[in-house]
């Protein structure tokens, strides 16, 4: 199956050097990292230290400086290589903040770090029990007292935070009330973990479905300097969103490589596997699940493509982003459904690792947006509806 059957692929060498370091994690060794809900430190060190995680830093700050649809293809081509990158996706567009909104210091005294892997930067701290998606509605208060602010809360589904030296805090700093805007009075920081954790900082681990690394995180009177503000205090939430649209398109990659894994696995399968004199891909019902797969992941690439073009000249990719998100998890998913029945039985079985990516697939459905919140943006801003509820 061709990468792009129909142009040349700018990130060819790119995805070929990816495919090497992919290689040299078989399957093997994620079905052990997925059965002891383990850490794939050796993947992520091998990651840092190719210079793919730095891959968005600017070269004068140690990076590659590469645009987001080289990044875009490294996440592809691992999840393509039946690895997950959610590990370590997320340095790739919380960085963002830092590079566009921080000061000459906070890049000075994080970037060069964050791309020789000497820190990482994995751990988002936004969602909440009670706010959900609903950002503005947020409860965690980071209160100014001289030099440093006292931060209470906590915060949901802040995946990596057990494997994090800096995690990118959106906290409110104005109360709710006192605000013009709902979106005003919050507040982004870059919190020290090591120096916080057990200093006014929790964390807890959250058993899931799949090997995501999640965690709960609480804040109690946890110190952190006022030099750590990022940007201006009170304009916290427009930083966050100027990543969202990077992060949807890394996230919709991700899901467009599982679908190519998923898809290539039945394939094969469906030639190899004989039954009733005959290789079972011959039949209609397991080869058409699986061209309708196909075009719906070449589908949501098209978009997803659109949508990188577009982040990359600096037009607005809302539209884009949401959309390509949206289709490339459901053609993951469906992907999926087609790869275990054509592997019937054996498709649950552990050592093939469809299970496992199958699990994985499902998450991007639900995170970090979920299908109904898409719909209603498309509703809403792309097509003029009123707003629904």
């Amino acid at each position: 199956m061709d990468q792009q059957p129909f142009a040349t692929d700018p990130h060819a060498e790119i995805r070929e050097e990816v495919a090497k370091l992919c290689a040299r994690f078989p399957g093997e060794y994620w079905r052990r990292v997925d059965r002891d809900r383990a850490y794939p430190t050796e993947f992520v060190q091998a990651l840092t230290e190719g210079g793919w995680l730095g891959a968005l830093i600017p070269e004068e700050y140690g990076g590659a400086g590469l645009p987001l649809s080289a990044a875009a293809a490294i996440l592809e081509e691992i999840h393509r290589s039946g690895g997950n990158a959610g590990a370590c996706h997320a340095q790739m567009y919380i960085m963002g903040a830092v590079l566009k909104h921080g000061n000459a210091d906070q890049k000075k005294r994080y970037l060069p770090g964050i791309a020789s892997g000497a820190l990482r930067l994995q751990a988002f701290g936004v969602t909440e029990p009670t706010s959900g998606t609903d950002t503005t509605a947020l409860r965690t208060v980071a209160k100014r007292e001289g030099d440093r602010y006292i931060v209470n809360g906590q915060k949901i589904w802040t995946s990596r935070a057990e494997h994090s030296d800096l995690m990118l805090l959106l906290a409110r700093t104005t109360p709710r009330g006192e605000v013009t805007k709902k979106t005003d009075g919050l507040s982004t920081f870059i919190v020290d973990m090591k120096a916080a954790l057990g200093n006014g900082l929790t964390i807890r681990p959250i058993r899931t479905m799949m090997n995501h690394n999640t965690t709960e995180v609480f804040f109690d009177n946890m110190v952190v300097p006022a030099e750590n503000l990022v940007g201006v205090e009170g304009k916290g939430f427009r930083y966050i969103l100027d990543g969202m649209n990077a992060e949807r398109l890394l996230i919709s990659s991700e899901s467009i490589g599982d679908a190519k894994w998923f898809i290539q696995k039945a394939v094969d399968y469906s030639k190899e596997r004989v039954l009733f004199g005959r290789p079972i891909g011959q039949n209609q019902g397991v080869q058409f699940p699986i061209a309708k797969a196909y075009a719906q992941m070449r589908a949501a690439e098209a978009v997803v493509k659109q949508g990188l073009a577009k982040f990359e000249a600096g037009l607005p990719c809302g539209e884009e982003a949401n959309m390509g998100k949206m289709l490339a998890a459901d053609a993951a998913w469906a992907a999926g459904e087609a790869c275990i029945q054509t592997f019937g039985g054996f498709g649950f079985a552990e050592e093939y690792d469809i299970e496992r990516k199958y699990r994985e697939a499902r998450l991007y459905q639900v995170a970090p947006i979920s299908t109904n919140l898409i719909l209603s943006y498309i509703g809403e801003h792309v097509l003029g509806m009123p707003r629904s509820y």
